[in-house]
């Protein structure tokens, strides 16, 4: 029997929204999820345009959330869940809203602006007790989960060492046009920037392949372009729960690099490289000096490598598909189906956290700062 759509209502992703799209293909790639609704801009006639341009019925534009989650509480055919892809100021509002009118939801990262505003979200979603997502994108990659798995059954031995770098280039000049304004305004993003964008990226990312967590950091923050305020290039030492040391090195002013995301950890028996330009392929290096190349498609991935693929080898998946993973895995919730890996208020608590000691400690100068458990 053929399930039922799930149908998506959409907070943002206006007029020249980039993440706003990318929702919207990710959710409907497997054809489990429809946009049927949106608030797509806090101006009225822009919500109207955005509509049309995702090809939606013209009276499910909403002027404003509030309107869209009245009006579809009355539909047979309402909305069975809400995506939030605001600039991160508007999130709190947004998820807030929609848990209120028992509404389940699913957010772009960072999980808020603020540590206290995420601390209150945490809250909400607990006494809600509906189902709650972030879209850490790059935790939806076959070979990111394939190298959790690994990780998890021992093949590399006891963790020792973890890498995660996360340059772009696009910030190394003076930000121009909607995507780069708010994302070095203090009042739309919140205290950080680059760590705030990209970091939170890399550090649940270690978290999630390792299944360890972090307990300290050494934070270098620094605003490189002049006349900026937030922050645009991070280094962070890490110390995880079993000892082991890493380093998180994330950059928005590093001229050249796109998006250049990638994992290097190192254990007692072996090591494993995964780079987000190069998806579909994991490297694992064993203690004889062999190295081992995994390729996406492979016949000897795991059940979740192999539940994340939608091609045969040589078929390249890259990062809309792992978005859509995301929002497969969140249809799973919905349906109260086991096995979905799509990251939680959980995950977003603790990247606020981040965010919040790495800029203190930077700013104050306060060396090693204890990570909260």
């Amino acid at each position: 029997m053929t399930k039922a759509r799930l149908r998506m209502g959409m907070v943002g992703g206006g007029p020249g929204s980039f993440i706003g799209p990318v929702h919207r293909i990710a959710a409907e790639l497997d054809r489990e999820i429809e946009l049927v609704a949106g608030a797509f801009s806090s101006d009225a006639a822009r919500s109207r345009q955005a509509g049309e341009s995702y090809r939606i019925d013209p009276a499910r534009a909403y002027p404003d959330l509030a309107a869209m989650l009245r009006e579809e509480a009355a539909r047979e055919d309402g909305i069975d869940f809400v995506a939030v892809t605001t600039p991160n100021f508007h999130h709190l509002s947004a998820v807030k809203a929609a848990l209120a009118a028992g509404i389940p939801v699913i957010c772009d990262k960072p999980a808020t602006a603020t540590l206290a505003e995420a601390e209150e979200m945490a809250a909400l979603v607990a006494a809600a007790g509906l189902p709650f997502a972030l879209t850490y994108t790059y935790s939806g990659y076959p070979l990111v989960r394939e190298a959790r798995a690994r990780v998890a059954a021992g093949a590399l031995g006891a963790i020792r060492k973890v890498v995660v770098e996360y340059p772009q280039g696009w910030l190394a000049a003076e930000a121009e046009g909607k995507q780069a304004e708010w994302r070095v305004d203090p009042a739309r993003a919140g205290a950080g920037g680059c760590i705030a964008d990209i970091g939170v990226h890399a550090f649940q990312l270690a978290e999630f392949v390792t299944g360890l967590r972090v307990t300290r950091i050494f934070s270098d923050l620094g605003a490189v372009v002049p006349g900026r305020v937030l922050d645009d290039d991070c280094q962070i030492l890490l110390r995880f729960e079993n000892g082991a040391r890493g380093a998180l090195l994330a950059s928005q002013i590093a001229v050249g690099e796109r998006n250049g995301l990638s994992l290097r950890i190192y254990g007692e028996k072996g090591g494993l490289c995964w780079r987000q330009e190069s998806p579909n392929e994991l490297r694992l290096h064993h203690l004889d000096g062999r190295t081992e190349l995994v390729q996406a498609g492979d016949p000897g991935l795991g059940h979740d490598a192999v539940a994340a693929s939608r091609t045969p080898g040589g078929h390249p998946e890259g990062y809309l598909e792992a978005f859509a993973n995301l929002y497969r895995d969140f249809a799973r919730m919905l349906r109260g189906e086991p096995g979905a890996l799509v990251p939680g208020m959980a995950e977003g608590l603790r990247g606020m956290h981040l965010i919040d000691l790495a800029v203190r400690a930077s700013r104050d100068d306060l060396g090693w700062v204890q990570f909260p458990a």
